[in-house]
């Protein structure tokens, strides 16, 4: 798996991918904000497993920057591309996408607690699995402007790759070899991820 190598790389001390490896974590987690094709909660989990078995000197530190400043960047364009779409009278392609992830129930959800807490539901949006969309786009209807976005995903991305981190770590911890640390982090976050539509499809059911 391809990301799983960047995780790897990242965090290898001393090494010839050193160099490329934080760069393509970086990138890996930038585009995943764009574009929810990489996983990037277990990307981020994988290298921390990494990280904790190789105990290189900073590399934790360094994995935490690299995260959570590619995630705040990446948050960061797609707000500025939704919002040159709601000013277009023909939208865009960025627009649609982020509305095509943010069903009516969830968005109606979002702007309301949005209305009643302000940036505090940008954090929690960025730690709940899919939870990120929908608030995006209901600060992109309440014509929040970047700066203000921004103030409030800065933390949001913050604890967000922190939360991630740990599940690295303590995947980490329970096994001696890596590969087991990755594994059962990897499951951890596909878990985490799963919980809100298996919930969802539990209360439709009822």
């Amino acid at each position: 798996m391809t990301w799983l190598a960047a995780a790897s790389a990242a965090v290898t001390p001393e090494s010839t991918q050193q160099a490329a490896g934080y760069p393509s974590l970086f990138l890996l987690v930038l585009i995943g904000a764009l574009v929810p094709v990489v996983p990037t909660g277990a990307l981020v989990s994988s290298a921390a497993v990494v990280a904790f078995h190789q105990r290189a000197p900073y590399a934790s530190a360094l994995l935490f920057v690299t995260a959570s400043l590619a995630a705040f960047l990446g948050d960061a364009a797609l707000y500025w591309l939704g919002r040159r779409g709601m000013r277009s009278r023909s939208g865009s392609r960025w627009l649609a996408a982020i509305r095509a992830r943010a069903p009516e129930e969830r968005l109606a959800q979002a702007r309301e607690k949005l209305a009643g807490h302000g940036t505090a539901v940008l954090v929690l949006s960025r730690l709940l699995p899919a939870g990120r969309i929908p608030v995006m786009l209901a600060c992109l209807m309440a014509e929040w402007p970047p700066r203000r976005f921004a103030r409030g995903n800065l933390p949001a991305c913050l604890a967000w790759a922190a939360t991630y981190q740990v599940i690295g770590v303590v995947g980490g911890s329970l096994f001696e070899q890596p590969w087991e640390g990755v594994v059962v982090a990897v499951v951890l976050t596909v878990l985490i991820s799963a919980v809100p539509g298996v919930w969802r499809r539990v209360r439709a059911a009822g």
